[in-house]
């Protein structure tokens, strides 16, 4: 019987090493190749044919979402699934948009992870259970699913950084030298992510920003009596 062929997609060796260990032991699977980036996967895909892409969702350069729409649209028949470990109802979205079949949060146990691989290969979906009650919770309490916000899962590993930063208050020329880049470039990462989130103004990327926790408002001082 031919073997889930699987391409392994993750910037963390160690991580990537550990999949590869357990799907060695899995006697339907075989992992045909891995790579630390999504441009590298968009390669990677088109030389191996793998059946199954395991995918982190968040990496530096291109981002795993481009990357998938790319390799979906190479070769249909090759299933992405993203790892993740952030139960963000943006990334999932964003995910169910583009045609992955899988979302898995890294903490999950590895029986999952082999459950999921199994489950998309035979042409079905996969979610982490955790994700799946809370939107189960959602629409129960709500009457329907969450609504879609904004699109922070479309941002690279870099343009998150700058959207921390910049919703900190620090100014473009203070963001470029704390990452050793232009202003210009800075400009230019600051001008994309502005566009993928909707965001027209410094106040909603500092209302977004506090919204979605990637900062934190300071705590209220105390009440003296």
């Amino acid at each position: 019987m031919a073997k889930i062929r699987v391409l392994l997609i993750d910037d963390h060796t160690l991580f990537r090493q550990g999949v590869r260990t357990l799907l060695a032991g899995e006697p339907d699977m075989e992992v045909v190749g891995e790579a630390g980036q999504a441009a590298e996967a968009v390669t990677l895909a088109a030389q191996l044919r793998p059946d199954i892409v395991l995918m982190d969702i968040g990496m530096a350069g291109m981002s795993s979402f481009e990357a998938t729409r790319q390799i979906r649209k190479q070769r249909a028949e090759t299933h992405v699934v993203f790892l993740s470990m952030y139960d963000d109802e943006d990334y999932l979205a964003e995910s169910v948009e583009i045609g992955a079949s899988g979302y898995i949060l890294k903490e999950s146990p590895a029986d999952q992870l082999v459950n999921a691989i199994r489950e998309v290969h035979r042409g079905g979906n996969y979610l982490s259970p955790r994700l799946l009650t809370r939107l189960v919770d959602d629409f129960r309490t709500q009457g329907r699913m969450p609504a879609r916000q904004t699109r922070y899962g479309t941002l690279t590993k870099r343009e998150r950084e700058i959207t921390k930063l910049l919703a900190e208050g620090q100014s473009v020329k203070e963001v470029a030298a704390s990452f050793d880049l232009s202003v210009k470039t800075v400009e230019a990462h600051k001008f994309n992510l502005m566009r993928k989130l909707n965001i027209h103004n410094k106040a909603q990327l500092v209302q977004y920003a506090i919204q979605k926790k990637i900062i934190r408002l300071p705590e209220p001082f105390a009440e003296t009596g």
